[in-house]
């Protein structure tokens, strides 16, 4: 097989007049032949058991292209034969959270059982360093290949000649600026620290279901966290619980959420509860359940979701479901979150962030949810409407180069 960087200048049509306006659209995109990675520098930077190349950004960026075709699973003469859960963890820099996680699952029970993948955005040696400190389950860890990293000056990252967040598009347009006439709902222009999250989310998505060769055959349901979630230990216990569940009383129910936003105060009385209702971004995103089934209907939309005006994965989701799905998605609950959420920063949020305040919190709640644990057989608590909620977009992704790029993880599989 060969990797091959591929550089495309996309001609598109804009504004009223159609005037032609060249978008500096580089794309390195993973062509796969049958004759391997001949060509000496590539050679060069393919590294042993699927580590990434330091030395330089081109050695960087194309040994994060060799492990993503390499897919190297760490743990895997130790922990033979199919996984029973699959957990897909999306990192970008938070190291000390990334640990905290890490110990959460080496608690958790059946742990063997699991295959995690971590999907990297954020590339350096002491992450890496600490996903290959693993030994308990088998690991694969996946590379954004289209980070901001590997594009410092041009798109995805930030060119200089990009516009300005915060100027006018009449002064946009008048300083000839690449994306004057695509800013934002607000009027606001791009901010690739911002639109990468929504890129690597759906790239993700992509990669997991359709690349990743251990997941080839597998019927279960996905679990997505971040880098700064933390698991109970009796996660797979209770995911198999809701399996279950879901078979006997809501086939039609199509994600799970093994967690919620709830404070644990009430995790004794509602340890064995769940819930079903409509999706919604603010209430289900953490622990997420995706099948394969839903996986499809998402595929369904993907120039919807590209196109969406809204740089948040979560609520352009939540606006696919019953406008794009005709059916709104319907979701399992865990009222009884078995995932938390550590991180005290995150995009908006950069100041007191204090690891010491999320070990404490996690000693907390273990304490408090301690009796609560691995329940027997689960008890509906409610089941609420399933319908659309329309919500205000919140904007940062207006620029076509994204649309264009976000389309292009699609058409690439």
């Amino acid at each position: 097989m060969r990797f091959r960087l591929l550089r495309k200048n996309v001609l598109v049509l804009l504004g009223v007049a159609c005037v032609v306006v060249t978008l500096l659209f580089t794309t390195r995109v993973l062509l796969l032949s049958d004759n391997g990675a001949s060509d000496p520098e590539h050679r060069a930077a393919q590294p042993d058991a699927g580590n990434l190349v330091f030395s330089s950004l081109p050695q960087l960026a194309s040994s994060v292209y060799a492990a993503n075709y390499k897919q190297h699973v760490r743990n895997a003469d130790k922990f033979p034969g199919d996984p029973q859960l699959v957990l897909v963890v999306q990192v970008h820099n938070k190291h000390e959270y990334l640990r905290l996680l890490i110990r959460s699952l080496e608690r958790a029970a059946e742990v063997h059982s699991f295959f995690l993948i971590f999907s990297h955005d954020y590339f350096t040696e002491e992450i890496n360093a600490i996903v290959h400190e693993i030994t308990f389950c088998k690991v694969l860890q996946i590379y954004f290949p289209f980070s901001t990293q590997l594009y410092p000056t041009e798109f995805p990252g930030k060119d200089p000649r990009d516009c300005p967040r915060d100027i006018s598009k009449d002064d946009a347009v008048k300083t000839g600026c690449l994306n004057a006439r695509h800013p934002d709902s607000y009027g606001h222009y791009r901010e690739p620290v911002i639109t990468q999250t929504k890129h690597h989310w759906w790239w993700k998505l992509h990669f997991v279901w359709e690349r990743v060769q251990v997941m080839q055959g597998y019927t279960g349901f996905v679990i997505f966290l971040e880098e700064d979630n933390y698991i109970l230990p009796d996660l797979f216990h209770f995911y198999k619980s809701m399996i279950e569940f879901r078979k006997k009383n809501c086939p039609d129910c199509d994600m799970l959420a093994l967690g919620n936003h709830n404070a644990l105060t009430d995790f004794a009385t509602l340890f064995n509860k769940v819930l079903t209702t409509g999706w919604m971004s603010a209430k289900h995103n953490i622990g997420m359940g995706i099948s394969r089934e839903v996986y499809y209907k998402l595929m369904g939309c993907n120039n919807e979701f590209c196109a969406y005006d809204d740089y948040n994965w979560d609520w352009t989701l939540q606006h696919l479901s019953g406008t794009c799905i005709s059916t709104p998605l319907k979701v399992l609950v865990a009222q009884g979150s078995r995932v938390l959420h550590t991180g005290d920063c995150g995009l908006h949020h950069q100041k007191n962030c204090r690891l010491e305040w999320a070990s404490q919190k996690v000693d907390e709640v273990l304490q408090m949810a301690r009796h609560g644990l691995f329940p027997p057989p689960l008890v509906l608590d409610g089941a609420e409407t399933v319908e659309h909620k329309p919500h205000m977009k919140n904007g940062g992704w207006g620029d076509v180069r994204d649309h264009m790029l976000c389309n292009k993880y699609a058409q690439l599989l």
